[in-house]
């Protein structure tokens, strides 16, 4: 099974030709403590079509928390979601949105097609990660990689923090586990190397040890991959 293809805190699974992005937030910048306008909700709509552009997919798949307000939508929220919808739809591909757990009015916002998990047909299956794959309704699902949001990972490089992808084991070693960082860049993330080291908020990280972090160099469009956590603290 490849490695997806990432950019923009986003990854592109090329043998089932779908873009997967999780933890939008929108509605967070309203909530920030800020003066100013964040402008994130803005600028997520034209990050996702620059993506669109980019990789062409069949199909686009938000890995949970779409919205962040647990049972409110301010402002602008709706305005946003929609300019996503109408960017995937524009470029003809499919939009699928799994529901995340700040997603409870999720469906009062949105005509687009909201599920539980989505099976990308090649052993891939995206949820959102809070959750183990065995207390959700995945029965008739064979999941060789999971691919989750929720935990918005991030690393500390050289006093710097880098919002990072993850790849590991799953927890009972018969599926392997990529994690995305936070779509939404207002997000902070989960540092999990070094002295500020945080507990993982996805049961599907348990085994973060053995998880090695991937951190985009946007300015070269690289991808830099990390090794596990267990040997990454000597060598940074």
């Amino acid at each position: 099974m490849t490695t997806p293809e990432l950019a923009d805190r986003a990854a592109y699974v090329a043998d089932a030709d779908a873009l997967v992005c999780a933890d939008l937030h929108l509605g967070r910048d309203a909530n920030s403590n800020v003066e100013l306008p964040m402008g994130e909700a803005s600028r997520i709509p034209e990050r996702v079509s620059a993506l669109l552009d980019r990789f062409e997919p069949g199909t686009v798949v938000v890995a949970g928390d779409v919205l962040h307000a647990f049972d409110s939508v301010p402002e602008g929220v709706t305005d946003a979601l929609v300019a996503v919808e109408e960017a995937v739809a524009d470029a003809g591909a499919e939009l699928l949105l799994v529901a995340g757990n700040h997603d409870g009015m999720l469906e009062s916002v949105t005509e687009s097609r909201v599920v539980e998990a989505a099976d990308l047909g090649n052993g891939t299956v995206v949820i959102h990660g809070d959750e183990q794959p065995s207390a959700l309704e995945l029965a008739d699902l064979d999941a060789d990689r999971y691919v989750i949001g929720h935990e918005h990972p991030a690393i500390v490089i050289e006093g710097q923090r880098h919002a990072c992808y993850l790849e590991g084991p799953a927890p009972d070693g018969d599926a392997s586990v990529f994690a995305l960082p936070a779509f939404n860049r207002l997000a902070r993330g989960t540092v999990l190397n070094g002295s500020r080291t945080g507990d993982p908020a996805s049961p599907l990280l348990a085994e973060i040890r053995r998880f090695r972090p991937a951190v985009r160099d946007p300015e070269a469009d690289e991808t830099l991959w990390f090794p596990p956590f267990s040997e990454l603290q000597a060598l940074l």
